[in-house]
């Protein structure tokens, strides 16, 4: 069986506050970009929340 037939290991979950002083350079990029992804993710998933808070409480305003 050849290299390129074996499954890729799947990365492990980024732990914040974990060392990462053995990481290379091209592995602390790459756990950067997955930290901004997550970070746009988040401040997305916080706007269609505050978008949905917005419209209970016209719904709900008293007049």
């Amino acid at each position: 069986m050849f290299d390129e037939e074996l499954p890729r290991a799947k990365r492990p979950a980024i732990t914040p506050g974990e060392d990462i002083s053995a990481l290379s350079v091209a592995d602390l990029h790459a756990r950067i970009e997955t930290l901004k992804s997550e970070i746009t993710r988040a401040e997305a998933m916080i706007g269609h929340k505050q978008d949905k808070l917005g419209a209970a409480e016209a719904f709900f305003k008293k007049a």
